[in-house]
């Protein structure tokens, strides 16, 4: 499956689903790659205030120590990792909006984009493909099972004088402001963000939280993403997830953990 269609899926739901339904039911994906079934395997219920105990920031990494402790494809046993994102997943900052300016940390974190001014940061992008048959119907019953995709936009950023601490502070204070959802522009794709909630916390890293936000795709029809958000010192990695059978169903489907735990890691 292309990263176009992924892309089209998460920043106009509504008309990649369709796209994407007839891709389902008349092909299966390219990708041979097998998603990790359980989330990240650390999570525990907790309000975004509390997520994650604070812990002195190390020193800021430049852009090539970071390539180094960016996840790379010998770090997983499953799934394919790019070392960049294609030019179907990239966006500059520049080309991020929301009709709530409050709501942009989530916009960017789901776009691979930095949060804040980084001293450094790169991006990574990892996909996979279920083995298990997916549960869930499409809009007519259609079997789900061909578009039960994982994939994640990765982005690890790096921080000076407290940075790291602002960032995540940033982004807890939007999933309390958001909640309620907001319209946001991506490149030229525009999406409608239904809600922000169903806070985790995480005991990966320093601090660190995973939070789920509803996608209008058309109609009454929502979508789910999920965002998960770990500190280490200096040091922030976002993961912008999706999977595309949950894009067009609404259901629930889990992080793969073995991504997420790689990258924290690497980190130290």
């Amino acid at each position: 499956m292309s990263s176009t269609a992924v892309r089209r899926t998460v920043l106009a739901a509504s008309a990649a689903a369709l796209a994407l339904l007839v891709t389902a039911c008349g092909g299966s994906s390219d990708d041979d790659g097998a998603a990790g079934e359980e989330t990240a395997g650390t999570e525990q219920s907790a309000p975004a205030e509390d997520a994650g105990a604070s812990a002195p920031a190390g020193k800021a990494l430049t852009a090539a120590e970071l390539e180094k402790v960016a996840l790379a494809q010998a770090d997983v046993k499953n799934g394919e990792v790019a070392t960049e994102l294609s030019a179907d997943d990239r966006v500059a900052k520049d080309q991020i909006s929301a009709d709530d300016k409050a709501c942009l940390p989530l916009v960017h974190g789901q776009g691979a984009v930095a949060q804040g001014e980084p001293a450094a940061d790169v991006q990574r992008s990892w996909q996979g493909q279920s083995e298990a048959p997916s549960a869930s119907k499409g809009p007519d019953g259609q079997d789900m099972t061909d578009i039960d995709v994982n994939k994640i936009l990765l982005n690890v950023a790096s921080y000076a004088d407290g940075g790291a601490e602002q960032a995540v502070a940033g982004l807890k204070a939007a999933v309390e402001k958001c909640a309620g959802g907001f319209e946001a522009t991506v490149g030229s794709d525009k999406m409608r963000i239904t809600e922000v909630g169903g806070v985790d916390r995480l005991k990966a890293g320093d601090e660190g939280f995973t939070v789920n936000l509803g996608v209008a795709t058309g109609g009454d029809g929502s979508g789910l993403m999920k965002l998960v958000v770990v500190r280490k010192g200096a040091t922030l990695a976002t993961f912008s997830a999706v999977n595309l059978s949950s894009m067009m169903t609404g259901a629930e489907f889990e992080v793969p953990a073995e991504v997420v735990d790689a990258q924290v890691a690497k980190l130290g």
